[in-house]
């Protein structure tokens, strides 16, 4: 015969309900609580976080894959008057309320989606079972999917053939990116090059531009102190020779260039006399020479040397030899 008893006791964690003859249920909180056999009837609800597992769930994807699936749905039941008296046995109903979900939302996923981003997955579904079972005082946690694979082995072979393709496929997008990369840095490189090239030959040119006009402007410099020393010897020259030596008439600077050419000419002559080449010059007498007034013009000498040897000249040239 079952012992009945005055007492009921609440653990910690559950909450219980007292009903008088069916009706009018009264709260009772953990700990010792008084309930009458048969007057009254008590039922205890856990209100700690629970789990339903939901295993080997068969679905299909977006993409027509049978799949095979199973999950946990962990939930908490925070209004213990509606888990208990708006539904009836409120635990099979969210476990039947997880499974549809999971089969519906299963549909709107790819196999691939599913594969490579199971949280958004299970973000969807724990927004869709919450909202399903709110109205029963119970709150979804999250749903984790724990297993997810094809249904059969046909399947799962036709999976790794097409994944060996898509990795394949992408091997060689790499490659030929790669070979693009590795084409446009060559191009890059042989730009520069010829960039750098140029850049140095334009370097160059500047470099023998400003060479040659530094070599004018120092010949041209050069030239002008000459100018300026001769210039000065002939006026020396010619206030030594001068009659009256503030008053320097032209025919004296004239006759004191004359002489300075002429010890010009002299010192040519030594030159040659001294060089170690074996030259020879002929020299003859004004008319010969072509220049009345010069005595030895030694560049129009060279200048008529082959002819003298094909065409006799009139007068009595003199050969000299220097050595």
């Amino acid at each position: 015969m079952q012992r009945r008893n005055f007492v009921s006791i609440i653990q910690q964690g559950h909450e219980g309900w007292r009903l008088t003859f069916g009706r009018d249920p009264v709260k009772l909180e953990p700990g010792l609580n008084l309930a009458i056999p048969i007057y009254h009837e008590v039922l205890v609800m856990d209100m700690r976080e629970s789990s339903i597992s939901i295993p080997n769930l068969t679905g299909y994807t977006s993409d027509n894959v049978p799949v095979t699936c199973s999950g946990s749905l962990f939930y908490r039941v925070n209004n213990g008057y509606k888990a208990l008296f708006e539904v009836s046995n409120v635990h099979e109903n969210i476990k039947n309320t997880g499974t549809s979900a999971v089969r519906s939302l299963l549909g709107l996923f790819s196999y691939d989606q599913v594969i490579s981003d199971r949280n958004e997955l299970n973000k969807q579904l724990n927004t869709v079972i919450g909202n399903s079972i709110a109205n029963w005082g119970v709150e979804c946690s999250r749903f984790e999917i724990q297993t997810f694979k094809p249904a059969n082995r046909e399947v799962e072979r036709q999976l790794e053939l097409q994944m060996e393709a898509e990795r394949n496929r992408r091997k060689q997008l790499l490659d030929t990116q790669a070979q693009i990369n590795v084409a446009e840095g060559q191009k890059q490189r042989v730009i520069l090059e010829s960039e750098g090239h140029l850049e140095a030959k334009s370097n160059e040119a500047d470099a023998s531009f400003k060479t040659v006009v530094r070599e004018a402007e120092a010949r041209q410099k050069q030239a002008l102190l000459e100018a300026s020393a001769l210039a000065s010897q002939v006026e020396e020259l010619a206030r030594s020779i001068a009659k009256d030596k503030d008053n320097i008439l032209p025919e004296e600077r004239q006759r004191a260039l004359t002489s300075l050419i002429e010890i010009r000419r002299l010192d040519q002559l030594k030159a040659i006399a001294q060089s170690k080449s074996n030259s020879t010059y002929f020299f003859g007498d004004q008319a010969a020479l072509g220049r009345a007034n010069d005595s030895y013009n030694i560049d129009y000498a060279e200048h008529i040397k082959g002819g003298l040897y094909s065409k006799p000249v009139v007068g009595r040239p003199e050969a000299a030899s220097l050595v």
